[in-house]
């Protein structure tokens, strides 16, 4: 599932490779090897927004009125109960004025709608999210007040519209527990490692743990879509043991500590995509609990996508953990970016955060294109010594954190680009930085403590090579072409151009190659798909095919380009290698090819 491994590089420092350094061969395998990315189009096929019955209850019709000074509570509990009732529909937040309201729990077959111009402003009193409820604070099970909006082992439900929902939370206590927390906090972690039963570990009122926003708790079929999400009190979306849920086109504003963006915790099948976080903190993070408790409920994050979204700050915008215990398996973060926010910049570009007292594994996070900058701290981090959130309570059970992909991460301005920082008990592994670029780096070489099998190919910081050099690229314009034609109508390819297949099956481009010996070597295809659709592609080298119907996904649009690998087996002397259209649609908008031995 990784390209060849051409170095180990280990120490505090790498130095760039110097001009003419003869760099060593990967060990011949004589499997092709396909890409951890070949997996989405499955994760992305079991993502399905759920339904709805066309009918609707709106929240006026039990007493709401949008006058920001009515509590709108019972009404909004009303209509909702009315909506699950009759077996599902919308319920209706009018686009005129704000309704104000306490807790809203949400039940199955419902969708929240806010219309535009409509606002659903929470209460700023503690009480309004009484009495306690089911919940998991910092990765810990308890009970403790009600997230503003809360749904527990609920099915088909929804929040939508253009209009705004808003946690009015600096207006509350909220902030002020943060100074306060403490006693607690601490009490909460010595209850988890004490195994304490979760019905007597309760907090909420006078106690300083301050709720989430959104939380779905053992939910399934989410949709979170379109809304304006401001002012949390903490997490902002939180959904906990739940699975398909999609979050897209959503703007997320939140000021304060501890009040990340998107928060997937011990949850599946999760996409987020095309939302804007101008967050305090973290802005989409996976978790899955937090030490001791997170070990004893043993859930992983796994299939998750992440795509298409702006960052503008703050602490990590693709982030994960510091609560992981549970595990996090097969992440994709792809064609997202990073700008500088009105009050923030983001600290790391891509973040991994535990320490040695959460356990759990990290196996497979894989990030292509994610672009921009500034970041204040640093570019790529993993820090397997973290403790800003208290250094954790019960034995020491080392995590692991393996399997890293990533691919054209384009970072400017910031203290450094890459620093890799594992354990002495526990190393990172196996981590592949290919085809990135970071300029106005103040310390440039990559800084790597306790990480083994950490490959760079072609990596350059402030315009110098570190790892190993780009391989030979021959570029589709040049190739014999069978059925397409050379375009040049889309920006960002290589060379003077690219191929356009025709659509229809069998049409192909073969590029005629040459290899200085025998031996295995990492074929690299760039590609743009601006379609919805695979578009899959034979892969043959010398007649014989190395990777059959190989997936050639869309990439968001055709001026968004991305790479493909294989490894394959090539001869000394002449080769050939022919990617051939699989369907009537034809290949992807092809770039170059690329061999590294």
């Amino acid at each position: 599932m990784h390209p060849s491994r051409r170095a180990v590089l280990k120490g505090a420092l790498l130095a760039p490779v110097q001009a003419g350094a003869v760099l060593p061969l990967a060990p011949a395998t004589a499997q092709a090897l396909d890409s951890p990315w070949d997996q989405v189009p499955a994760i992305l096929a079991r993502i399905v927004p759920p339904t709805f019955p066309d009918r609707t209850f709106p929240i006026t019709e039990y007493g709401a009125k949008p006058d920001n000074s009515t509590d709108c509570t019972a009404a909004f509990r009303s209509a909702i109960a009315a909506c699950n009732a009759a077996g599902g529909g919308t319920v209706l937040v009018p686009g005129a004025g704000k309704f104000r309201t306490g807790k809203i729990h949400l039940l199955s077959g419902v969708r929240l709608h806010v219309e535009a111009g409509g606002t659903i402003r929470f209460r700023s009193d503690a009480g309004s999210y009484l009495p306690n409820v089911y919940t998991r604070w910092q990765g810990i099970e308890c009970y403790n007040y009600s997230p503003f909006i809360y749904a527990r082992n609920q099915t088909d439900i929804a929040l939508t519209g253009t209009g705004t929902i808003d946690g009015n939370a600096a207006a509350g206590p909220w902030f002020g527990f943060d100074d306060q927390r403490g006693p607690d906090w601490d009490r909460l972690q010595q209850m988890a490692v004490d195994g304490v039963p979760i019905e007597q570990r309760q907090f909420g009122d006078g106690h300083y743990l301050k709720p989430s926003m959104i939380q779905f708790y053992g939910c399934r079929n989410i949709l979170v879509e379109d809304l304006d999400i401001r002012n949390p009190a903490m997490w902002t979306i939180h959904p906990v043991l739940s699975r398909n849920i999609m979050i897209r086109r959503v703007k997320i504003y939140s000021r304060g500590a501890m009040v990340d963006g998107v928060d997937p915790e011990c949850s599946s099948d999760v996409l987020i995509e095309g939302c804007t976080f101008d967050t305090g903190d973290d802005g989409t993070v996976i978790k899955s609990g937090r030490d001791t408790d997170g070990r004893r409920v043993g859930v992983p994050s796994t299939d998750i996508v992440i795509r298409g979204n702006t960052y503008y700050g703050r602490w990590g915008a693709i982030t994960v953990g510091s609560e992981m215990s549970g595990g996090v398996r097969n992440v994709f973060a792809e064609n997202n970016r990073i700008l500088a926010g009105s009050s923030y910049h983001s600290f790391y570009a891509l973040y991994l955060k535990t320490n040695n007292r959460r356990g759990g594994t990290v196996d497979g996070v894989h990030v292509r294109e994610l672009t921009g900058g500034p970041c204040d701290r640093g570019g790529f981090y993993i820090d397997m010594n973290y403790s800003l959130t208290g250094p954790g309570y019960g034995p020491i059970v080392n995590p692991v954190i393996q399997n890293l992909t990533v691919d054209g991460l384009n970072i400017a301005a910031s203290p450094f680009a890459i620093k890799l920082s594992g354990s002495s008990a526990s190393h990172v592994r196996n981590v592949t930085i290919s085809n990135s670029t970071f300029t106005q780096i103040d310390t440039p070489a990559p800084q790597l403590s306790n990480a083994d099998n950490v490959v760079l190919r072609d990596v350059r910081i402030n315009g110098a090579l570190y790892g190993s050099a780009p391989g030979n690229r021959y570029e589709a314009e040049n190739a014999t072409i069978s059925q397409g034609v050379v375009e040049s109508n889309h920006a960002g390819f290589s060379g003077t151009g690219f191929v356009n297949y025709d659509n229809v099956a069998g049409s192909y481009v073969e590029f005629a190659v040459n290899a200085a010996a025998a031996g295995t070597a990492t074929l690299t295809l760039r590609y743009a798909n601006g379609t919805a659709a695979d578009r899959p592609m034979d892969i043959a080298v010398n007649g014989t095919v190395v990777a059959a119907a190989k997936p050639f996904n869309g990439t968001g649009s055709w001026t968004a380009w991305q790479s493909t690998t294989i490894s394959a087996q090539l001869l000394a002397g002449a080769n050939t290698v022919r990617a051939t259209a699989t369907t009537a649609n034809g290949g992807p908008n092809l770039d170059y090819l690329e061999i590294q031995p």
